[in-house]
């Protein structure tokens, strides 16, 4: 009996791979893409993100809409790549679709070919095993007739194939599923084939102007969504507790998909080392980093890495300085002229912070003061490559008074203060040159902010609170009138 329940090992193993394989492989074969499509209540903006589609260059995306109380759109769209809009991705899609179907129908009938011998074999035990059940019955019922050894063997083989019945059952349907899937699967590839004749005699060229005119509205409505104006700051999520009251930290912004490598500079002063960790992971539970040693010491917590460099205000100087992380040197340096430094002009908290640098969406921005200003801050527009001043807005507010800033969409952000109850109040738009008092809340978790900076890429606000790294989600409002799309 080993023989022959080998084989019949071998025979379930290779059903029960066959019938897990098909129970994965059909469903993901007649799956089409699908568009989500989240609504907000009327009048509450919402900046929710629903799930992306598996291939989000597939398919266009509503993932976040509202409206605001004069019924004005609210909304964030995923498009997808350019090239995506071709003439036939429909028909290449459904041609696709049509060879997965026709490969899987050949597997199946080379699994019913290889089956086919093993299923005879096992009826035909089958059959053997119930004849063994009937011959057991007519022994038990005329045991006299037989000797007491015979009886006792025949008992033993019976019960050790007893248990095989409902395992073959269970073979048996097996068996009747694969030829079930054989049949659907030659339906659904019949089906496909006068789908595809269908749309082959389609004229696409209406509808491919049709898309890309709504492409090119689309992306339109992306880049105004892009930005928008502050409206909320999520409660502190602290990353880490590590370092000295006063410090920064940041991820790149332009950093390449996958890269999510995290900087480290503990203190204000003094200090020349920077912490490269591998990943956000890495930052937040292990010790494990690449240290950086600068040309020079930096001041204050305003350092900035951007496209793969850092910059950074050289200490007791109103110089700038871009240091390149590949090849460790400097690859440029500048001044900003009138500039004040050495804690002439630093933010309340103190810390050598008279030079901030920051990044948004629109690039790399200075923030300071000066003695022709009155002291109030001044905004800097900096080209990365040559770190020349493009533009200067002149504000109202005094430096000193400032807790922290950060840059949103071209708009400067200033907190109250550092310590105690914080909250954002004042607001310079650099697009109008003009400023308004807000007052959005800010959870000053540890009780000193001694770093405040807006990543775009990541929608978040950085923040070293008190010897902790923290993290804030911002709310974005974006108000899409029609005639400007």
């Amino acid at each position: 009996m080993s023989v022959p329940l080998l084989k019949i090992g071998v025979v379930l193993s290779t059903m029960a791979i066959i019938t897990n394989w098909m129970s994965q492989t059909l469903p993901s074969l007649v799956g089409l893409n699908s568009t989500k499509l989240s609504v907000a209540p009327p009048g509450v903006p919402d900046r929710s993100t629903g799930v992306l589609p598996a291939n989000p260059e597939e398919s266009w995306q509503v993932y976040s809409s509202a409206q605001d109380s004069e019924g004005r759109c609210v909304c964030t769209v995923v498009a997808p790549q350019q090239t995506m809009c071709s003439r036939d991705a429909r028909t290449k899609q459904l041609r696709q679709l049509l060879e997965k179907v026709q490969n899987m129908t050949q597997s199946i009938q080379n699994l019913d070919q290889r089956t086919q011998k093993d299923l005879q074999y096992v009826q035909r035990m089958e059959v053997q095993l119930r004849g063994l059940e009937s011959k057991f019955k007519q022994v038990e019922e005329s045991h006299k007739q037989n000797i007491a050894k015979q009886y006792k063997a025949i008992k033993t083989k019976m019960e050790e194939l007893r248990p095989m019945i409902p395992v073959l059952e269970e073979y048996k349907a097996d068996a009747k599923l694969v030829m079930q899937f054989k049949e659907e699967v030659k339906n659904l590839t019949s089906v496909l084939s006068e789908l595809q004749e269908e749309i082959g005699a389609f004229d696409y060229e209406e509808l491919h102007n049709r898309v890309s005119n709504l492409e090119e509205r689309l992306r339109a409505c992306m880049q105004k969504l892009a930005c928008g104006k502050l409206t909320g700051i999520s409660d502190a999520i602290t990353i880490k507790t590590s370092g000295s009251r006063y410090g920064s930290w940041m991820t790149d912004p332009l950093a390449p998909d996958g890269d999510t490598r995290v900087w480290y500079m503990d203190g204000y002063h003094n200090n020349r080392f920077v912490r490269e960790y591998k990943s956000m992971a890495d930052f937040m539970y292990s010790d494990n980093f690449t240290s950086h040693r600068l040309p020079h010491p930096w001041s204050g917590t305003g350092q900035v890495v951007y496209n793969g460099s850092i910059y950074f205000n050289k200490f007791q100087s109103n110089t700038i300085i871009k240091f390149d992380f590949k090849t460790a040197t400097i690859s440029k340096s500048g001044q900003l002229d009138y500039a004040g430094y050495n804690n002439r002009y630093h933010y309340s908290w103190g810390g050598h912070s008279d030079i901030d640098l920051m990044v948004d969406e629109g690039g790399l921005w200075a923030i300071y003061a000066t003695n022709q200003n009155a002291g109030n801050i001044v905004i800097s527009k900096i080209n990365p490559l040559n770190l020349q001043v493009i533009k200067s807005y002149t504000t109202n507010h005094p430096k000193r008074s400032a807790g922290e800033a950060f840059m949103i969409c071209g708009t400067l952000y200033v907190t109250n203060g550092y310590s105690g109850g914080t909250k954002v109040y004042y607001a310079f738009h650099t697009n109008s040159s003009t400023y308004e008092y807000i007052d959005i809340p800010l959870q000053n978790k540890y009780s000193h902010i001694s770093m405040l900076d807006y990543n775009p890429r990541d929608r978040a606000l950085y923040a070293w609170n008190n010897g902790h790294q923290v993290l804030y989600n911002v709310t974005l409002f974006h108000v899409i009138r029609s005639e400007e799309l």
